[in-house]
């Protein structure tokens, strides 16, 4: 793994529980002020979701967003790849600065060798479930992870209500995969839903209307109320 993204996942370990700030609510029209502010704020890293129209019924950025973010930034960024035919595209993602890639389960056959490839190139390696996809389709492959994602929501849109099924696989996860794996649960993180993610095993916590929309605009009292109420 290369020197840089060594350190920066070392960062986002030695954060557990890690709050990620997802830009995919951010104001594109300042992103350098909403990177700037979110850093500021005492955000852990940056997580960008990616999604080509296909895999998920949504459309999003590539390789320039994260490289514009990577020049903004030193934060670990984490990018969530929501795409068919990852294999493609993950060598573009590197190098335009991701520090962790994360695929989905059921966007391959067999994630082992992509994972494998992710890891030689010089980033983390992720794999995503989406809620209802059985957990067992990571068992096999999770020595292959230095992430695994469980999806809390049914992924392709911001603010949807959190589904309890991601808990029980967090609880599964943390006691059957090493200690230095981190555990990421996406969607429908907030307030009131973070103890129970932290509490389930997760360390990293990908947040997104929490932060970007709160009414008041305080990036950094949304991070102070977050910590607070997971207890870190």
């Amino acid at each position: 793994m290369a020197r840089a993204s060594e350190r920066r996942l070392r960062l986002l370990r030695d954060a557990r529980p890690a709050i990620l700030p997802s830009l995919l609510l951010c104001d594109f029209a300042h992103l350098a002020d909403e990177v700037r502010r979110v850093e500021e704020a005492g955000a852990a890293g940056l997580h960008l979701d990616v999604m080509d129209g296909r895999f998920v019924p949504n459309l999003t950025y590539g390789m320039p967003i994260v490289a514009a973010v990577r020049r903004l930034s030193d934060l670990p960024l984490d990018v969530h790849l929501m795409i068919s035919e990852p294999a493609r595209y993950v060598a573009e993602f590197i190098e335009a600065g991701a520090d962790v890639v994360t695929i989905h389960a059921e966007a391959v056959d067999d994630p082992r060798e992509l994972l494998t490839q992710i890891r030689r190139r010089g980033a983390a390696a992720g794999l995503a479930l989406n809620p209802r996809t059985p957990l067992e389709r990571a068992a096999d492959v999770a020595p292959c992870c230095d992430l695994i994602l469980t999806m809390s929501v049914e992924p392709g849109f911001g603010a949807q209500p959190f589904e309890t099924v991601a808990l029980d696989k967090l609880r599964s996860l943390r006691s059957t995969t090493p200690a230095e794996t981190i555990l990421e649960v996406d969607g429908g993180v907030n307030a009131q839903t973070i103890a129970s993610c932290v509490a389930a095993g997760a360390g990293a916590l990908v947040v997104g209307s929490a932060i970007f929309r709160r009414p008041d605009g305080d990036y950094r009292q949304a991070l102070v109320d977050l910590r607070a109420a997971a207890g870190a």
